[in-house]
């Protein structure tokens, strides 16, 4: 950590206020809770390593040591212009991360933090893109990584944690009996969490400074997220917050999120609807946003009302007529990343994304990573 960061930051706190020390293996508070970073001054324009391409040209607003840093490049990921609809929106390509999901943008950050703090190995427990992302940063560290993963995962998620070298346990039952399995075993083993560990977040609030510094350091009117746990939700609240607090922009943008229909927590919660009332769990084609207990649920609902933002609950064959929507215009992205787009063509059929505003749509991570999912996709007629 430089010397400017540790006059700002101090430590941690949980959801009852009680702060710990950065350099502690410590992944929730005494009380049960996720932990978060103290505040963090935002980012100004000058401070950003322009010599550096990746996500650690963001360093200044990172709470670890960048110059023992875990990278494999990841972030500076495209943002282009499409059209949709009839309107110009911007699709920001997170699968030109290293492992092809955004995780890449967490999992470095916290994996700088957890080998800074002399971890020699780490527990997981992900659906497919997470654990893909620590085992490969585990790689890089010279980490050993043991990856928890549900048996009905995609076989070209589990192939590929398992070619960076990391241990794979499938457990049967639903993803949140594979988290609680991770949790138990975390005990004995440091817990790199993707949905748990507080700087997992503060990786992926640089997706936002990305969005800042292409739009010329203008924060755009709306970004369309798809979530599971939601740390795209939270890390865009951290970083649009940080840069609104430093003057940098003058308001936020509103986040439009969607999530699938039968595992729409964070949107029902948002919206005020008891998520029992779905009845019984269906299975989704996305599987990566299949999580039924998020970890920081009050968080990423306060996230969305904080910003003016709306959420939706995407019915399934809004989903497989977004993956075809994606791929009929040269973009491959698996059905998780897919909900975005389908969130946005809600938003814009109510009215609630406006013609003429600077929309970003944040694609998750490819298709190529699941390709069972893709083909049942593109085996019958198009709707």
């Amino acid at each position: 950590m430089n010397a400017e960061q540790h006059s700002t930051v101090s430590d941690l706190f949980d959801r009852s206020g009680r702060r710990y020390p950065l350099d502690e293996l410590r992944w929730r508070g005494e009380d049960g809770s996720p932990l978060a970073v103290a505040a963090l001054p935002g980012l100004r324009p000058e401070r950003i390593d322009t010599a550096e391409r990746s996500l650690w040209r963001y360093r200044a607003a990172l709470p670890v040591d960048a110059a023992r840093r875990v990278s494999l490049g990841e972030g500076c990921t495209p943002m282009i212009p499409v059209h949709w609809a009839g309107r110009r929106v911007h699709f920001k390509l997170e699968w030109f991360n290293p492992t092809s999901s955004f995780k890449d943008r967490g999992v470095s950050v916290m994996m700088s933090h957890l080998v800074a703090l002399g971890a020699d190995r780490v527990l997981e427990d992900s659906s497919g893109n997470g654990g893909c992302a620590v085992a490969a940063y585990a790689a890089a560290a010279g980490v050993r990584a043991k990856i928890i993963v549900p048996a009905a995962t995609s076989e070209a998620k589990i192939l590929q944690a398992r070619a960076y070298g990391a241990e794979i346990e499938l457990v049967g039952g639903t993803r949140d009996e594979v988290a609680d399995e991770a949790i138990r075993q975390a005990e004995q083993v440091p817990y790199a969490s993707h949905n748990w560990h507080p700087m997992f977040v503060q990786g992926t609030k640089t997706i936002a400074y990305e969005m800042w510094e292409s739009l010329g350091f203008t924060a755009p009117d709306n970004v369309v997220l798809v979530a599971g746990a939601g740390s795209t939700i939270l890390g865009c609240d951290l970083a649009f917050g940080e840069l609104l607090a430093a003057g940098q922009i003058d308001r936020r943008p509103r986040l439009f999120v969607g999530q699938p229909e039968h595992w729409a927590t964070i949107a029902d919660t948002f919206n005020g609807v008891d998520p029992a009332h779905r009845g019984a769990r269906v299975p989704t084609i996305a599987e990566g946003a299949s999580i039924a207990r998020p970890v920081r649920l009050p968080e990423a609902v306060e996230a969305i009302r904080r910003s003016h933002g709306a959420a939706y609950a995407v019915p399934e064959a809004e989903i497989h007529a977004a993956v075809r929507a994606l791929s009929a215009r040269g973009l491959f992205a698996e059905p998780t990343s897919s909900v975005a787009a389908a969130t946005l063509d809600h938003f814009l059929a109510t009215g609630d994304i406006a013609p003429g505003e600077t929309t970003v749509v944040v694609l998750t991570g490819a298709g190529l990573k699941s390709a069972e999912k893709m083909a049942s996709v593109f085996a019958g007629p198009a709707a």
